[in-house]
């Protein structure tokens, strides 16, 4: 998944909501402006800037968001829809094995051209074996981006309102991505990664769903390797 589109993406919504509560907040009374003498003889005050305790959250977004129990959800639905196909692609895969097996067992005495056939019709299956596996492997990246994406819209304000409550100044995803923020130094106790899950399943209303049987995140095994053809057996040297 895109993880930095999406985290900018939810944050901004997130930021864009608290920019319009502070705007609704209520009316302020403007200042009387000073007349032209008075501001001439007002001494200009030295502007000294406030040093502002820092005071740093970290998160790791897009394991937060598949950690949710909407994202848990939403796993468990793409298993089940890519089940079939992870089980066409084990079963084309035990054939191809099977196959080559066979190749391997057949006696010295097969035809040239029958183990020239048998071995097209291997490496003819392999081929559609690992087609089938990019394409399923693809599909099931694009609908793992989609589902976590749409949790990762309605987590970021989320965020932000545990950020702003609880005084954080700043906010750094500890994802460890390559384009992911880095953090050279932390101490214990300021990942607020779980409790941002929790408040997030508070609020959505969603149950946590029942644990399923471990499965494969991605429907495709490793592709068998190649037939090899046995070598012919030698004649026997002629006796003296």
């Amino acid at each position: 998944m895109n993880r930095t589109l999406v985290l900018v993406s939810a944050l901004g919504a997130g930021l864009t909501m608290s920019a319009g509560m502070a705007q609704t907040a209520g009316p302020q009374t403007a200042a009387p402006a000073a007349s032209p003498s008075t501001a001439a003889a007002a001494p200009v005050a030295a502007v000294v800037p406030q040093a502002v305790p820092a005071k740093i959250a970290l998160i790791e977004f897009e394991q937060a968001a598949a950690a949710t129990n909407e994202g848990q959800r939403s796993l468990q639905e793409l298993q089940k829809k890519y089940e079939p196909k992870k089980a066409e692609l084990q079963a084309l895969g035990q054939e191809i094995q099977n196959l080559t097996q066979q190749l391997q067992a057949a006696p010295a005495t097969m035809p040239d051209s029958e183990r020239a056939s048998r071995q097209r019709t291997i490496e003819s299956k392999q081929k559609k074996y690992q087609l089938d596996g990019d394409d399923a492997s693809a599909a099931y990246s694009a609908d793992l981006q989609a589902a976590l994406g749409k949790v990762a819209q309605k987590l970021g304000p989320v965020v932000i309102q545990y950020v702003q409550k609880n005084g954080y100044t700043m906010l750094l995803d500890n994802t460890g991505q390559q384009g992911g923020v880095g953090v050279l130094w932390t101490q214990a106790g300021v990942d607020i990664s779980q409790a941002v899950v929790d408040a997030y399943n508070a609020s959505s209303g969603v149950a946590a769903p029942v644990p399923s049987a471990p499965s494969a995140a991605r429907p495709h095994t490793t592709t068998p390797k190649p037939a090899t053809a046995a070598p012919a057996a030698k004649p026997a040297a002629p006796k003296q």
